[in-house]
């Protein structure tokens, strides 16, 4: 004979209920236990519900009564506990200070501005003064009176970028300058012996624009840091000595300088600057390609011409003049084997360089 449910065996359904209720983590828990108890199919209502089907005539009625006092515990309970969730929800857009908190994501400086600003550090230590310059510039600072009469190669349409057109004549100072992108920061250089008197001992970072197409190595604009330094009794070993503790301060202690005979309209003697591969110690490998020296830029004593173009006594004064170009520094610094991953704003290629 089939024995329906007692009064006490509802109650322990109902605290059961009641304890997984109160266990239940999130909204979708409790609807699970929920309908665990009230769901149409595969609940403990719904199987008191199935058995009747089997039982006599006196067993309906019991087992329909008790079945439907379970189902009405139940959804009390089941209503009490909603409508206390709903009374205590925490409010659109307030904020939960018993949650843990939330780390901010920490931005990545660009890898061209960190080594600009060690280039600064470098130097300034050194005793040089930062200085900056207009990027737009006239042909004037930028070119003639750095020693480069107009027919110079680099005064070329395909390698300036000229913003009104050029007008080809001797007149270097006449009121119809040109304007256009500096090819170089040297033009700082002119501005600053014009605003003051030596000594002078100077860096000059900026952008710089030229007619060159994108590829592995060669941008048409980048960036270059130029120094200067005039006075009296300045001699070519201040200029290698400088190159050398900058060099070694950038890249290892245990790198070394070599100048190799080059030309520069506004420097005379004029070297390239080759430094020693600090990977191989100039044994030959793939980063210096199997010479032991890596190529960073030019540099060369001040052309009298300059010094006369600002009005400094050339006879009392001497100096030295240096340029590289930052992406140059970086490509060696990290190994970076194409200059245009500099400008693409990958986050996959950036986020791999220090903060």
């Amino acid at each position: 004979m089939f024995l329906p449910p007692s009064a006490e065996s509802v109650a322990v359904h109902v605290a059961t209920f009641e304890k997984e209720l109160a266990a239940a983590t999130s909204a979708r828990d409790a609807q699970s236990v929920r309908d665990r108890y009230l769901g149409r199919k595969h609940s403990v209502v719904a199987s008191w519900m199935q058995t009747i089907g089997a039982a006599s005539s006196e067993e309906k009625k019991n087992i329909g009564r008790y079945a439907n006092d379970l189902k009405q515990a139940i959804e009390q309970r089941w209503q009490s506990y909603t409508e206390q969730a709903h009374s205590t929800a925490r409010p659109a857009g307030a904020v939960d200070v018993t949650l843990p908190g939330r780390t901010h994501l920490v931005g990545h400086r660009h890898p061209l501005t960190i080594v600009r600003d060690q280039l600064e550090s470098i130097f300034t230590r050194m005793g040089f003064t930062v200085v900056e310059g207009p990027e737009a510039e006239d042909d004037w600072h930028c070119f003639d009176a750095l020693n480069m009469p107009p027919e110079h190669p680099a005064r070329d349409m395909q390698d300036t970028l000229y913003l009104t057109t050029p007008i080809r004549g001797d007149s270097a100072r006449s009121d119809d300058l040109r304007t256009l992108l500096r090819t170089h920061t040297s033009s700082m250089q002119i501005r600053y012996m014009q605003a003051h008197q030596p000594p002078v001992r100077i860096v000059v970072p900026g952008r710089v624009y030229r007619r060159d197409d994108l590829d592995l190595t060669h941008s048409p604009a980048f960036s270059q840091i130029e120094a200067l330094v005039v006075g009296e009794g300045i001699a070519l070993a201040d200029l290698k000595g400088t190159l050398l503790a900058f060099a070694q301060q950038m890249f290892s202690p245990k790198v070394r300088t070599r100048f190799r005979p080059s030309f520069f309209p506004y420097t005379e003697p004029s070297a390239e600057i080759d430094l020693s591969c600090w990977q191989c110690d100039g044994a030959g490998c793939a980063m210096c390609k199997k010479s032991g020296w890596i190529e960073i830029g030019g540099c060369g004593m001040v052309h009298p011409a300059v010094f006369e173009a600002v009005g400094y006594d050339a006879e009392k004064y001497t100096g030295f003049a240096w340029g590289i170009g930052i992406e140059r520094v970086a490509i060696l610094k990290y190994q970076v084997e194409d200059i245009r991953l500099f400008y693409e704003n990958d986050l996959r290629f950036l986020e791999q360089f220090p903060y």
